[in-house]
């Protein structure tokens, strides 16, 4: 009898599959008036951004600014995009997309839906 070849397949969840109802970011990557204070420390202090959005997620502090973290709440919230978007976002807007985040958070905090 021929081996049985084991194969890995590896899926990127689908938009709105793992949230309760599928939605879009609240302000876009470059919305940095919608909250100045935001704007200011991930301009000034990016790293700080990054640990703050990363406490909001219960995750390490150094994973704030990540994609993988990024990925995990566009998912989470069934925000469209991919891990190449999410990827090319960080990569060449790091803070307008962290900040993007942040204001993303805050927002779903304060209408209880975070």
């Amino acid at each position: 009898t021929p081996a049985l070849a084991m194969t890995t397949v590896v899926t990127q969840p689908q938009p709105g599959t793992d949230a309760a109802v599928a939605s879009d970011w609240q302000s876009g990557v470059f919305g940095c008036f919608e909250d100045t204070g935001v704007c200011v420390r991930g301009t000034f202090c990016y790293l700080c951004l990054g640990c703050q959005v990363a406490k909001d997620m219960n995750e390490f502090c150094l994973c704030g600014s990540s994609v993988a973290l990024r990925t995990l709440y566009r998912t989470k919230y069934g925000i469209p995009g991919s891990i190449l978007s999410d990827f090319l976002w960080l990569s060449c807007f790091s803070p307008c997309a962290l900040c993007q985040l942040k204001r993303d958070i805050n927002k779903r905090k304060s209408t209880n839906t975070f």
